[in-house]
């Protein structure tokens, strides 16, 4: 009969990467863990790991094992989640990885469709692209939300599907707008203060070329990696902002910001990424369905 708690030790090791990030994980010593996964090889009749460099890597047979035991384990994980409700109903969990480069109120605008979902768990976490990758490939994660794709050059089994390319528009308080819009879009961008994206976000390199292709040498008092702190700082007067059409929604929530133009041929990406797992999520696949209607 098989022994589930050899099979588990197996499926940690995999997720973890290795013996010593299993042994971290687990807090319990490398030759513990080894000795169990050479039982549960011996158990099946079957090698399960072999070396590969510094770690480890699955064969054939092992990632058949791994495969059953993610599904094995996944039920056990949804039936604790389940059994932690009162009257013991169930759970709509879905974690959500934001890449911090990404539009946060598009994501927003996004996830919008499962957010009435009954008893639905909404776990949302900001993090750089790759570390938020290797969450997903780990499964902790059911699908990330990022301004590119995955490379295609990883080891990583995740998968990327282009959503959106929303169109980008500026905005900004009221008394800057009608200044602004007296001195004429796009050239008042010259002239009155703007709130920018950080480097790191793609959108900020569109906007560069965009303003390069302009002649436009743009008046910068301030950058942010996050759009909805950039959003809020532009309501209390500090400069206009460049949003993209699918977060304006959320623009109703702070008083006094106003339209001022669009920056033609300037779109925001945004990708969604999912691993195999991922890609049977019921509340991940109505995103995306949604995303695309």
């Amino acid at each position: 009969m098989l022994n589930y708690r050899h099979l588990y030790y197996f499926w940690i090791v995999v997720k973890e990467g290795g013996f010593a990030r299993a042994a971290e994980h687990l807090d319990m010593a490398v030759q513990t863990i080894s000795a169990q996964v050479r039982e549960l090889e011996k158990s099946i009749g079957r090698q399960l790991l072999k070396p590969a460099g510094r770690g480890v890597t699955m064969t054939e047979a092992g990632e058949t094992a791994f495969n059953r035991a993610e599904q094995i384990f996944q039920i056990g994980e949804a039936l604790l989640d389940e059994m932690r409700e009162p009257g013991g109903e169930g759970v709509a969990r879905l974690a959500v990885g934001l890449s911090d480069g990404i539009s946060k109120l598009a994501a927003h605008a996004l996830l919008a469709p499962v957010l009435e979902t009954p008893s639905l768990r909404l776990l949302c976490h900001e993090g750089e692209h790759s570390q938020l990758l290797s969450e997903l490939a780990l499964h902790r994660l059911d699908l990330v939300l990022a301004c590119q794709p995955a490379p295609h050059d990883t080891d990583l089994r995740v998968f990327s599907q282009r959503l959106v390319g929303s169109p980008v528009d500026w905005y900004g308080p009221a008394e800057i707008v009608r200044k602004a819009t007296r001195a004429g879009f796009p050239n008042c961008l010259a002239e009155v203060p703007v709130l920018l994206p950080t480097r790191h976000a793609a959108l900020r390199a569109r906007l560069d070329r965009w303003f390069e292709a302009a002649g436009i040498r743009p008046r910068i008092v301030g950058e942010f990696e996050d759009s909805a702190l950039m959003a809020v700082f532009a309501a209390r007067g500090l400069g206009v902002f460049p949003l993209a059409e699918l977060g304006a929604e959320d623009l109703t929530l702070l008083r006094g910001v106003r339209w001022l133009g669009r920056a033609e041929g300037v779109v925001e990406e945004i990708h969604a990424i999912r691993s195999r797992r991922g890609q049977h999520h019921a509340l991940a696949s109505q995103v995306l369905a949604a995303a695309r209607s």
